[in-house]
């Protein structure tokens, strides 16, 4: 547990670095529109790690996502997944990609959107969750090929979550 503070470190680092400018074919959008649907992703969840785990974590999400990605590289999508406490938990959100330093697999991602799940007792360990929606800024560094993806995705300051899935 104590590389996390660093690979945190890093994580923050290389998105506050991005976006660096750069068209390559893997993020390259046909002319359309600009709100066309260019491709889809699947998602799951393969690990979850707490910062400061206590005994009630629970580190099997469960995730199970669905993004649609956008001319221009902007996203919408939806996360189901159980909460840190085992809570059916909804994520709807929207977002955009970078390329990461002219790279044609890695790119950074920044989303946010709202959350709602965190229930008694728990509806206070999210911050903003007084309606029992709360909104969410949720950085990411993603690594895509073919139809492979795998992200890191931060939630906060709380906990990172590796994901993979399809895009199609």
């Amino acid at each position: 547990m104590a590389g996390f503070p660093n690979a945190l470190l890093i994580l923050v680092g290389l998105l506050l670095a991005c976006p660096i400018a750069a068209d390559d074919n893997e993020f390259e959008s046909r002319p359309t529109n600009g709100w066309s649907v260019d491709a889809w992703t699947l998602q799951t969840s393969l690990y979850t790690a707490h910062f400061d785990p206590e005994p009630e974590h629970v580190d099997d999400q469960n995730l199970l996502g669905i993004e649609a990605y956008f001319t221009g590289k902007w996203l919408a999508g939806l996360a189901l997944f159980e909460n840190s406490f085992g809570q059916s938990t909804q994520l709807i959100y929207a977002g955009k990609t970078w390329p990461l330093l002219d790279s044609r697999h890695w790119y950074t991602k920044l989303t946010g959107g709202l959350l709602h799940g965190y229930e008694e007792p728990y509806e206070d360990k999210i911050p903003l969750n007084g309606l029992g929606v709360a909104p969410v800024i949720i950085p990411a560094l993603g690594f895509r090929h073919g139809y492979f993806v795998a992200e890191a995705n931060l939630g906060g300051l709380a906990v990172i979550m590796v994901t993979a899935g399809v895009r199609f």
